[in-house]
């Protein structure tokens, strides 16, 4: 599992599928969403917008993100 370090409080669902290159622009980063094929926490996440926090996991395509703090 990948650990992903953020510096403020949060990240944003779509900011992190652009920082990781899994789609080249929000638009297609929206339909992996849209496609349910992003999970937060094991859910699948219908939000774009989900602000992920530390202890979050990401999962997308057989990877894992654990959002954690740099703080």
């Amino acid at each position: 599992m990948e650990i992903f370090n953020i510096t403020g409080e949060y990240i944003q669902l779509l900011q992190l599928i652009k920082v990781k290159r899994w789609m080249n622009s929000g638009g297609e980063g929206k339909h992996l969403v849209d496609d349910g094929l992003i999970k937060l926490n094991g859910e699948v996440e219908t939000r774009y917008r989900a602000k992920l926090r530390p202890g979050d996991v990401v999962e997308y395509n057989g990877k894992k993100i654990k959002i954690d703090s740099a703080l």
